[in-house]
């Protein structure tokens, strides 16, 4: 699926078409490497080299960095549509573990034959460099969560961020309120960097407000308004203003 050129405002204008046929040209270069992956597999393990950088064509997956005595802190999310682990191109070594979170169909591309387009391919080299830029945008966002923002904020900003981001990927409607959503009550914890208890008090918290409910494999939001308002502190400029981020319908954002 190539992405829809919305996928890339709050870059330069003059890019967009460039970043478009990017995203195609990658599409082509990993034509007939699809495989389906199973939930918890892990694609590559922390401190090791890795071939590959790939495309999530459906499914979750995650980077998360684990410590010995058993504590795990969630560093990105990766959605249909998304690039990842396009460190293969520069590093020999992945200091983070990759792993699906539900069944996921990947393709992938090997980072000689990309090195390769990268090099003589501005389009290309582009739609890599918006991956990585896209990352740290989101990482910043969150870093400034964890350091000044509440649970519940943290929690309205995930849920604001992963619907938005479905939107955008075409895998859900522009008016969805319900999607899927394999993380565990755990993996919500290690992603807010809260305890599992303190999880379980904030996810129940906003069920009982009737601002979204967290069940079954599934979110279900049932106060959008309340939603945006609880996340609208920690929300980035792109995402105050994207219509993906805005009530369903309404073309408010």
């Amino acid at each position: 699926m190539a992405m829809n050129a919305a996928r890339f405002l709050l870059h330069r204008p003059e890019l967009v078409s460039s970043l478009v046929r990017g995203d195609e040209k990658l599409i082509q270069l990993m034509t007939g490497s699809a495989r389906t992956l199973p939930a918890g597999h892990v694609l590559i393990e922390a401190n090791t080299e890795h071939e590959y950088v790939y495309r999530l064509r459906s499914g979750w997956a995650c980077r998360n960095r684990a410590v010995p005595d058993g504590r795990d802190q969630f560093i990105l999310i990766f959605l249909p549509g998304d690039l990842f682990a396009v460190k293969s191109l520069f590093l020999t070594r992945h200091p983070d573990r990759v792993q699906m979170l539900s069944e996921a169909i990947v393709e992938r591309v090997h980072y000689l034959h990309l090195q390769e387009a990268y090099s003589h391919d501005v389009d290309v080299a582009n739609r890599c460099m918006w991956q990585l830029i896209e990352e740290e945008r989101r990482l910043h966002g969150w870093v400034f969560g964890l350091g000044q923002g509440s649970a519940e904020e943290r929690l309205a900003l995930l849920l604001m961020d992963l619907r938005g981001r479905l939107v955008l990927s075409g895998a859900i409607a522009e008016n969805a309120l319900t999607f899927e959503f394999p993380l565990t009550q755990v993996q919500v914890g290690e992603q807010l960097g809260i305890t599992p208890v303190h999880t379980n008090r904030v996810i129940k918290s906003f069920r009982e407000r009737g601002i979204a409910a967290l069940r079954n494999g599934e979110v279900s939001i049932q106060n959008f308004a309340e939603l945006r308002r609880i996340a609208e502190p920690l929300m980035d400029a792109y995402e105050r203003t994207a219509a993906q981020y805005g009530l369903p319908g309404s073309g408010q954002t």
